[in-house]
Formats: C-alpha cells, sequence, structure tokens
C-alpha cells in the first residue's frame, strides 16, 4: 500500500479498498459492485432513469455532479488532462489513464470465460456480457432491455421523440450522433 492517509476513518477505509480490490456494495440488478454506497447510489440511477443533475446550457441531465461537470467542457472545450506521449488531451483523467494503455499495449482485465483482455473495466463488463446474454438495462416505456445503458439511452429517444443532436450547418435534429455523423456527409458533398 502506498502512504497516502486521510483523517477521515470513512473515507480511508474506502480508499483502501483501491487497493484490496474489495467492492462490499453489489447492484441488485446487474450485480455490478462498488467500494462504497454513494457510488452504487449513482450507478442504480442507469437502471431506474434518474438524472438529477442538469446542464444550465443544453439541459442535459446526468446521475451524477461529477459527470455533469465534465459534460460542461463539451461546451467550453476545456481538455485539461494531456498525455506525454502523444499530446492528445482529454477532458476526464481516466479517459487520459486508459489512452496511456495505447502506448503501452497495457490490457490489465482480463475475461475469465474467453481470455480476451481489455484496456479498461467497463469494456470487460460489457464484454462478458456476451457471454451471459444479460440485458440489465430495461425500457421503462415498453418490454425492451439492453446490453448497454447508452443504448437504452438511444432506445427511449424513439418513445419521447427527443431529438438532442444539432447539424450545425443546417439546424436539422437528430435522435442519435450515428444519424447525424451520416447527415453531415450530405453537406461535405454540397461543397464545389
Amino acid at each position: 500500500m502506498c502512504d497516502k492517509s486521510d483523517t477521515r476513518n470513512s473515507n480511508l477505509t474506502v480508499y483502501r479498498r483501491t487497493h484490496t480490490g474489495e467492492r462490499p456494495y453489489s447492484c441488485d440488478v446487474c450485480g455490478k459492485s462498488f467500494t462504497n454506497n454513494s457510488a452504487l447510489t449513482i450507478h442504480r440511477r442507469t437502471h431506474t432513469g434518474e438524472r438529477p443533475y442538469s446542464c444550465d446550457v443544453c439541459g442535459k441531465s446526468f446521475t451524477n455532479n461529477s459527470a455533469l461537470t465534465v459534460h460542461r467542457r463539451t461546451h467550453t472545450g476545456e481538455r485539461p488532462y494531456s498525455c506525454d506521449e502523444c499530446s492528445k488531451s482529454f477532458s476526464r483523467s481516466y479517459n487520459l489513464l486508459v489512452h496511456r494503455r495505447t502506448h503501452t499495449g497495457e490490457k490489465p482485465y482480463s475475461c475469465d470465460v474467453c481470455g480476451k483482455s481489455f484496456t479498461n473495466n467497463s469494456a470487460l463488463t460489457v464484454h462478458r456480457r456476451t457471454h451471459t446474454g444479460k440485458k440489465p438495462y430495461p425500457c421503462n416505456f415498453c418490454d425492451k432491455s439492453f446490453n448497454l445503458s447508452g443504448n437504452l439511452s438511444a432506445h427511449r429517444r424513439t418513445h419521447t421523440g427527443e431529438k438532442p443532436y444539432l447539424c450545425n450547418v443546417c439546424g436539422k435534429l437528430f435522435t442519435n450522433n450515428g444519424h447525424l455523423t451520416v447527415h453531415h456527409r450530405t453537406h461535405a458533398r454540397e461543397k464545389p
């Protein structure tokens, strides 16, 4: 263990779990486990759809305040975390950590079923669902379920009609970023 200390016992206990790997708080929907109860509470919102933190610029909402802080950087363009190998920059420190593994080739997360390795634990969690068939994100409008929370969010828009992706050339709105990307190509073809 390193020598980092914290005078508050609860924070120290949670911090120690980063070294021991202990994750005593488990989600009763998907089984994902966490080092502390507040992280579990935030995670549960991915299943319930609760998003109490809203952006004052665009209205997009989030399950936790940290995600809102990171999102605000999409409006400001702030990318405070830079790679010292290639100078690529990121809005989140974790994204930089994972990116650095592209330089080192490190893939520390391995599937216990097939042995495939991943650069981050989230990718491993999603991969495991290919073996189990688990779809822990149910739609509250219909009987469909999804293996990724992002897929559920995109699907919900088929019910709500929400179109949050704006073309900055013509102002047309889209339900998902993929459709916007395809649409952008129509403008690229318009140029002489």
